[in-house]
Parts: structure tokens; C-alpha cells; sequence
């Protein structure tokens, strides 16, 4: 599944803060010289027609695009590409995360907050020439609200709507059922109505059949190759101002080792791993003459997970998950054998924090840890006693048998395009082997269908976080199950768990900061007894780029922050070539600043409302 989606030490702010914002304006604050501001256009020495030679920006990835439409991609290649091809009401300010304008120029609550108004800008035109209007959101909404295939991935933004209207081309209105805390982060890519309502079929339809896709983002998407390339040109109408670079390319390598000797010989322009650089690779890019490094904290988890029985919304079960691995004690045994501070030390090197909570320690407010007695630590004994308690006892040979006599032997999906994963896997196995617990290491190409199925017993798994994890979080609800064995949906790991849902609902509702965010520690921990996921460190951000390619490129945050997978599209955006007169003076800088006033909120009677932010990455599974 997305798997591997990253962190570190906590950011500045301790909590979200509340804010009250009237009017509809919004004003840039600082930029780098040269460089846009993502409230307003390019200047206009940006802007200008060039004839010097095509500059193209190749970004080496190492997934594959599950696919082209925004209603069923997960990875996070997919859905860091949709980013750039279309617009969402709202976005992220690349400085702080709080809440700045998209296709939305406003919004605001009725008194009981059961109605929201978006203001749709009048200046965001399709790619095709057509305007933009609050017409194609509402159609995307109700699309999502009443067809099975295109609530895929997106279903549980929309799963409290009652009600979505266009009164006219420049507002959008939503009813509710109860109050949502997420309306300021409906990170759901807005679709031009012209083309998509011609889809017959929104599950396995893949937007892959016509180029150029007509979109509203700041890239347009011409061409594409499975495995091989995604290929996008510059909105040249789009309202924030054109990209710099002449072409963006995303170059799929399955090989990481291959990517890092292509960025040495200057063939592509930025390599961010899968979904980091190794340790040995950073530290041999570190001595690269037009070589920049960056780490940062990422916005990622990496966990263990097990299969708790897949099933549907039904109940019907299906794969053929371990069965011992319903049992919480076998569960917790695993985990106890887990030294998680050798896993940072040895196979992340240090480019890492030991796993605790769901929620990164980068998102301050909502992250979260166990203590005391709760704390599965490192135990070998305890892991051991446990199993015996289980009925699982070590015979002869050593090796732990149940009760029909069969050994205790698992499997675990490996993704073979990320090192880590192989190397973790090989501690495990002496691990559990000294438990008497017998590992076969599955590292494949695609972990997807396998995972879908059901057939799996353990695999390594992580998602990335977004400032407000609504989106995480729901990827565990019982209505994120598939509707039939094997059927694509947002379920990252068949948990069904009535606490746990009825924890997301009222998080969901609650507009109180400090309250929602102890329901969400509360889910934290459920999520932790059940056992059935286990975190096992939060990687940094390791990424590479060439500084005579990229003069400047924009990290988020912005104080130190990752460049790949962004919320939002601020890197590729902002990134300015290495000849260009325009951007920042530092050309070896890993960061271009850039800071925002926040998107303005109309509050009826000036009541004050929290700008709540939601999303992961729908990114991303694999």
C-alpha cells in the first residue's frame, strides 16, 4: 500500500491555532526575489517568452502510476502528479500549512455550520480555454456521492454531505448532515465537467486514452508511458503564474541504484527514492560536484502491518491471512521482538526516529506515544512468554507449533524497489527466528494485488500525513472496506473496529482544537492495542537534486521540509532552472521561502472557526 508514506523532530508550532479571518482578501507577505508568491503570478521577467534551449526538470521515481484518474489513484507518484494537473478548493501554504486559496477564493460557514459558501475565482480557465466554475466542483462532489467507482478512493470527503449545488458559476454550496471540521481541506481534485461526464464507466476508467488532459493546475499532462514516463508542460494561463521550467518529466526507474547513477551523470534533474535515498547512497551523492542532499523530516510513517482477516462491508471474508495472527497476543509478541532503535541506527542510519504513534511527530498537535505499561518496548522474554500463553510452545527442533502441530511460519510483502525493505525484512527473520517463528521475505514488484486479496500475512506498510490526518485516519473505518473480495478501495488493512469508528466520527465533528486533537490521540491508541499495525519509525525525507539544473526549489515547510510529495505543488511550481535569472541568488539552496496570508474566512456573526486541515496522501498505496 502506499506503503512507506516519514518523520522527525516536532515543528515549531505547538498547536493549531485559531484564527478569525474576515473579508475575502488575501495578501502575499515575503518571497525570494524573483521568485512568485503562490497568492499571485509570476513576475512578469518570468513570464516572459524565452528562446534559449528547452529546459526540462526530470524527476526519477521509482513507482509506478496506478493511474491517471483522480478518483481511483492512491500512490503517491499518482496523486503528487493530480496535484499538478488539477486544482482543489483549497491548499496548503507551503510555509506553515494553514489554510490559503485554490479554485476557492473564500469560504464560509453558516451559524449552525451545517452549510458551506465557496467563492469560485473567476481567473482559472481548463487547459482547453473553458472557464472554471463552481459547476465542475459541485459535478466532481456528486459524482463521488452517487457512483461506487468514483468514490474509490475519495468517498470519505464526501460521506457527510447531504447536499451540493452550484447557484452560479461562482458559488458552490454544500450541506451537511452534522458539523465536519474538514471543510477547509477537501483535498479532492476538481475535474472539468465537459470531459469527465462522458466517462460510462468511473471504476476502470484510467484517464490515460487522449492527450493532453485538460486541467486547471500549473501543469498540463501531454504524454505518458506505463513504467516509463509522465510527461507535462506549463499551464501558460495558470492563475498563480506559469511554471518556470519548460517541461516536467517523472522517469520511472525500477532500479534506485540506477536513478542515483542517472542523476550523477546529470540525465535527470532530482531523485527522491522509494520513497528515500539509502543511507549509502546519500552519503556517496554528499560528495558529487552540482549535487545537493536534502534531509528533512518527512511527512511519513513506516510500519508493520498484519492481516487481521480481510473482508468486505458485509463481512464476507476472504485471502488467506495466518490465522494466528487474530490472536493480539501473537500480534504484540511480534512487535515485542522488534528492536525499532537498531532499525534507525542500522538500516536508516540515523535518517530516522523510532516509531511510537500513527501521527508523525512532525504534526505536533495530534502526535501521539504510548507509556507505561501500554508500551510494547523491546522484549524478547515477554514476546516469548506470550506466545506460549497463546499455545504457540517451542518443540525439539525450537520451532513454535500450535496446537495442530503445524509450525508458526509467515509471510511478509516486501516492495523489491525500496532497499530498506529488504533489509528490515532480514532482521525480522533472525528476530522471530529466535522466537522459534519462521519469516519468508516476499519482495515483489507489485504488492498491490497480493494486498488487495487478501493473501498475506505481514507486510511493510506506510502512508504519508498530511497536517490534518482526517484522511489517514479514515483509511481504518469500517465503511473504507471493499464492497467484494479483492476490489480496489481505501482500506489500507481490513481493520474494522466499532471504538475506533465511533472515535473518527466524533473527531470528525469536533471543531474545538484541543478536543479534537485528544479524540485523535484517543484513536492513536486504540489503533494501538488492537495491535493490528505497529510503527516502527518515522524515515526522514532524503532526496537529491542537481544544482546545475535547479537554481531553486521550494521544501515544505519551508524551514526545513521535503521536496517530493508535497501538499500541494509548490516545488515543482516554484522551481527555477539553474541558467534562469530568475529565483533566489543561492543556487545550492534546498529551500526557497515563501510565506502566505491566509486564505480568508468569512464567519457569520464573527464567530471564530478553526481552519482545520485534512489529507494524506490519499497517497498512496504501494
Amino acid at each position: 500500500m502506499d506503503t512507506r508514506v516519514q518523520h522527525v523532530p516536532p515543528r515549531r508550532r505547538s498547536r493549531r491555532r485559531v484564527r478569525v479571518l474576515f473579508g475575502s482578501g488575501a495578501a502575499a507577505l515575503t518571497l525570494t526575489a524573483g521568485l512568485a508568491s503562490p497568492l499571485n503570478p509570476a513576475p512578469d521577467e518570468a513570464q516572459a517568452e524565452s528562446t534559449a534551449v528547452k529546459k526540462t526538470l526530470t524527476v526519477a521515481v521509482a513507482q509506478s502510476v496506478d493511474s491517471l484518474s483522480p478518483f481511483l489513484a492512491q500512490r503517491l507518484v499518482s496523486t503528487s502528479i493530480h496535484k499538478l494537473m488539477y486544482e482543489y478548493l483549497t491548499n496548503y501554504d507551503p510555509k506553515d500549512n494553514d489554510t490559503v486559496p485554490g479554485l476557492a477564493t473564500k469560504w464560509e460557514p453558516s451559524a449552525d455550520k451545517l452549510t458551506w459558501t465557496y467563492t469560485i475565482r473567476k481567473n482559472s480557465k481548463w487547459s482547453d480555454g473553458k472557464q472554471a466554475t463552481a459547476e465542475d466542483a459541485a459535478w466532481t462532489f456528486n459524482k463521488i456521492m452517487t457512483d461506487e467507482g468514483a468514490a474509490t478512493v475519495n468517498a470519505s470527503y464526501v460521506a457527510n454531505f447531504k447536499k451540493v449545488t452550484a447557484p452560479s458559476p461562482e458559488k458552490l454550496v454544500i450541506e451537511l448532515k452534522k458539523p465536519q471540521a474538514t471543510m477547509t481541506s477537501l483535498d479532492v481534485p476538481i475535474v472539468p465537467k465537459h470531459e469527465w461526464e462522458k466517462v460510462k464507466d468511473f471504476g476502470k476508467f484510467n484517464n490515460d486514452d487522449k492527450f493532453p488532459i485538460v486541467g486547471n493546475g500549473p501543469f498540463v499532462l501531454t504524454d505518458y508511458k506505463k513504467d516509463k514516463y509522465v510527461k507535462l508542460e506549463p499551464n501558460k494561463d495558470f492563475w498563480r503564474g506559469a511554471p518556470k521550467f519548460d517541461e516536467l518529466v517523472f522517469k520511472t526507474y525500477k532500479d534506485q541504484d540506477a536513478a542515483v547513477a542517472a542523476l550523477k551523470k546529470g540525465e535527470v534533474s532530482f531523485v527522491a527514492g522509494q520513497p528515500s535515498l539509502t543511507p549509502a547512497q546519500a552519503a556517496e551523492l554528499k560528495n558529487v560536484p552540482n549535487v545537493k542532499v536534502n534531509d528533512a523530516p518527512g511527512r511519513r510513517f513506516f510500519a508493520l502491518a498484519t492481516n487481521p482477516g480481510a473482508q468486505t462491508k458485509d463481512g464476507k471474508k476472504f485471502g488467506d491471512g495466518h490465522p494466528a495472527l487474530l490472536d493480539q497476543k501473537v500480534r504484540q509478541a511480534l512487535f515485542l521482538a522488534i528492536d525499532r532503535e537498531t532499525i534507525v541506527d542500522k538500516v536508516f542510519q540515523g535518517h530516522a526516529v523510532v516509531g511510537e504513534g500513527y501521527i508523525p511527530p512532525r504534526f505536533s498537535d495530534y502526535f501521539w506515544k504510548p507509556g507505561g505499561d501500554q508500551k510494547l518496548a523491546h522484549d524478547p522474554k515477554k514476546a516469548a512468554q506470550l506466545l506460549d500463553e497463546a499455545g504457540y510452545k517451542k518443540n525439539g527442533d525450537g520451532k513454535r507449533v500450535g496446537k495442530d502441530g503445524k509450525p508458526l511460519d509467515f509471510r511478509i510483502l516486501c516492495h523489491a524497489t525500496d532497499p530498506m525493505d529488504k533489509s528490515i525484512g532480514n532482521y525480522l527473520k533472525e528476530w522471530w527466528g529466535e522466537l522459534g517463528i519462521g519469516l519468508e521475505v516476499q519482495c515483489l514488484d507489485n504488492v498491490t494485488d497480493p494486498w488487495y486479496a487478501g493473501e498475506y500475512d505481514l507486510a511493510f506498510d506506510g502512508w504519508s500525513v498530511n497536517p490534518d490526518p482526517d484522511y489517514v485516519l479514515s483509511l481504518h473505518i469500517c465503511s473504507a472496506l471493499p464492497s467484494k473480495p479483492g476490489a480496489t478501495s481505501p482500506t489500507d488493512n481490513f481493520i474494522c473496529d466499532k471504538k475506533y469508528d465511533d472515535l473518527y466520527a466524533k473527531q470528525q465533528a469536533e471543531y474545538d482544537p484541543d478536543k479534537r486533537q485528544d479524540l485523535v490521540k484517543q484513536m492513536q491508541s486504540r489503533l494501538y492495542d488492537t495491535g493490528y499495525m505497529n510503527i516502527i519509525a518515522y524515515p526522514n525525507a532524503v532526496e537529491a537534486y542537481r544544482t546545475d539544473q535547479i537554481k531553486s526549489i521550494t521544501t515544505m515547510p519551508s524551514d526545513a521540509g521535503n521536496i517530493y510529495g508535497q501538499d500541494g505543488y509548490w516545488s515543482w511550481w516554484s522551481a527555477v532552472p539553474a541558467d534562469s535569472e530568475a529565483g533566489s541568488d543561492g543556487g545550492t539552496s534546498a529551500g526557497v521561502v515563501i510565506g502566505i496570508a491566509a486564505g480568508a474566512v468569512v464567519l457569520i456573526g464573527a464567530v471564530a472557526f478553526v481552519a482545520l486541515r485534512r489529507r494524506a496522501t490519499a497517497e498512496e498505496r504501494e
